[in-house]
């Protein structure tokens, strides 16, 4: 799942029309992040976008495949697809599929837990 910096370096410029992003290095891959919210993974010098039920199907439109990976025989299948590839040729085009990306991340971030705590159950003294 190696990322040489070159291709990291690569994929931060193609992104600069999207805004700034952070590229950290994670399991011999990379994750993309966009104020502090994953939106992208580098794994053996591929892109792969998030997308969810709303993106998806575009992915597959275009026969676009998901990431994988294999753990102690078994294959885990997550919910990165291959950017297209018209991304890595066009800086617009990948601010597009970058948003989308971005917007998938947001609608999948787990509502933050209330602050608020639960009323204290006090013993009634007989």
């Amino acid at each position: 799942m190696a990322a040489s910096a070159e291709y990291l370096d690569f994929i931060k410029e193609q992104l600069s029309g999207f805004g700034p992003v952070t590229v950290r290095r994670m399991f011999g891959g990379a994750g993309i992040f966009r104020d502090g919210l994953m939106f992208a993974l580098i794994a053996d010098e591929t892109l792969y976008l998030k997308a969810d039920d709303a993106s998806q199907k575009e992915f597959e439109a275009l026969s676009l495949s998901p990431f994988t990976y294999g753990k102690g025989g078994k294959r885990t299948v997550m919910s990165y697809w291959r950017a297209p590839e018209a991304c890595l040729d066009d800086g617009d085009e990948m601010t597009g599929w970058a948003r989308k990306a971005f917007a998938a991340a947001l609608r999948a971030q787990k509502p933050a837990k209330s602050a608020e705590r639960k009323p204290v159950r006090r013993r009634r003294s007989d």
